[in-house]
């Protein structure tokens, strides 16, 4: 039986201030991959909010759809109060959910979106019609790489996982809040600089050399990763802000109010 029909409703706990930024972890990722039945896509979905702005950094999967809105509604907001939906890079978990923000600036690398575009139809990561339709929307704002696409929030190239990947910087006074996407998805590929799932292997470790680079600059700065828990630096090494929620709800009885809750977590 359920011993915690909890669990899928909370939201991350991590909460974060910086110079009058409020970072919350609307959807947090999971460092894993299904076994059976396809890509997980389980991705972070970060909310900035401050300075008359209401961001997300990435937007999620299809499925996250019905979340993200109870996520926000808990913090007393609308998708139609979002005003900058920033996309680290193309692939549908980071990217698909951008209609729903009629509202935002839709913001991209212009190099990650033009690959995107080009790729054939039925592509295995890119959801091409979503793509299409960014590419020709008034929403659109196409970044370059070092642009300051808001005061204080910098756009990073970060190549590897896809060509046009960017990585984005809050920067503070005292410390910085790296959003670092799938170019460093989880804290195994921090470690070992080395990612899995990288169109280029070499820039992937390259990249990631640089994010470690970004992260040491301020003591205390945080790493928000594009599939695992914030982390902050403790001597030199990753350590996680917050605890790890995730889990699935499995109909194994005879009766449906019968479930089987199976967390997934060390």
């Amino acid at each position: 039986m359920d011993t915690d029909a909890g669990l899928r409703a909370r939201a991350d706990d991590t909460n974060l201030t910086l110079d009058g930024f409020s970072i919350d972890i609307l959807v947090q990722g999971f460092p894993g991959k299904t076994v059976c039945h396809g890509g997980l896509g389980w991705s972070t979905v970060a909310l900035v909010r401050g300075r008359s702005r209401v961001i997300l950094i990435d937007a999620g999967n299809f499925g996250m759809r019905r979340l993200i809105a109870e996520r926000l509604a808990a913090h007393g907001l609308k998708p139609s109060d979002v005003t900058d939906v920033i996309l680290t890079h193309a692939h549908y978990d980071h990217s698909i959910n951008w209609p729903m923000f009629s509202a935002s600036r839709v913001l991209i690398g212009r190099e990650e979106l033009a690959w995107a575009v080009a790729q054939p139809l039925g592509h295995h990561t890119i959801p091409e019609f979503y793509v299409r339709e960014l590419a020709i929307s008034k929403q659109l704002h196409n970044v370059e790489v070092a642009e300051e696409v808001l005061p204080g929030l910098t756009a990073y190239a970060a190549p590897g996982h896809t060509p046009g990947h960017l990585v984005y910087v809050l920067s503070g006074s005292e410390r910085d809040v790296i959003f670092s996407g799938d170019a460093a998805k989880n804290r195994a590929e921090i470690l070992s600089r080395q990612a899995d799932m990288t169109m280029n292997a070499a820039d992937s470790t390259r990249t990631i050399e640089c994010i470690w680079d970004l992260w040491c600059k301020k003591p205390g700065s945080v790493l928000v990763p594009g599939h695992d828990v914030p982390m902050r630096l403790e001597n030199g090494e990753p350590v996680y802000i917050g605890k790890r929620t995730a889990g699935i709800n499995a109909w194994f009885g005879r009766k449906l109010e019968e479930t089987t809750l199976i967390e997934l977590k060390a």
